[in-house]
């Protein structure tokens, strides 16, 4: 099934969205990649406010490359998402309602998606020049000295995903593999 939706995610939409759904999101995402998830993590260990409200919010694990002229950003491919399962965890029980990325999730991240009602989309890794023409802006917001890996504000217009695990606990990885195994 296709779905347009615009976020902040709400949990209404999110529980809407089923593994293997297409989706083309419109709106703000956030971009964090490894470093700026250990920052976070760090803040929140010592009590410390987060660059951005994480409620209903989704965050693209991406590390763009340089934007070329007349553009707002490079190329803006998905990085593998299980690099962030230590921390997805503990910003899902803040109110994170998605993450876009490639891979597998651990049991951890799964357990979080269903306890919160989130929903984890892939992107196509290898697509990251045409995932950028859906990219209207970017501007760095956090951690501007961690270069490609800062936390960037993106405004998306139909960015496309998958739904990957949704909010039932449902892995597309899983069950792809069962009925091909099957055949």
């Amino acid at each position: 099934m296709n779905h347009s939706i615009k976020t902040p995610l709400s949990t209404e939409d999110a529980a809407k969205l089923k593994a293997g759904d297409y989706v083309y999101i419109t709106g703000t995402i956030y971009t964090a990649r490894d470093a700026a998830h250990k920052r976070m993590y760090e803040a929140l260990e010592k009590k410390e406010p987060l660059p951005m409200d994480m409620e209903n919010n989704v965050i693209y694990y991406m590390g763009p490359s340089p934007a070329r002229e007349g553009r707002p950003i490079g190329s803006a491919g998905p990085t593998t998402a299980s690099r962030m399962d230590k921390y997805a965890p503990s910003l899902m029980d803040l109110g994170l309602k998605g993450m876009i990325g490639k891979g597998k999730r651990s049991k951890e991240v799964k357990d979080a998606i269903v306890r919160n009602g989130g929903v984890y989309f892939a992107a196509v890794g290898g697509a990251g020049a045409l995932l950028s023409k859906s990219i209207l802006s970017s501007e760095v917001i956090a951690y501007e000295d961690l270069g490609t890996e800062a936390i960037r504000k993106l405004e998306v217009k139909d960015f496309p995903v998958i739904v990957v695990i949704d909010k039932d606990g449902n892995d597309l990885y899983q069950t792809a593999m069962e009925a091909y195994c099957k055949e």
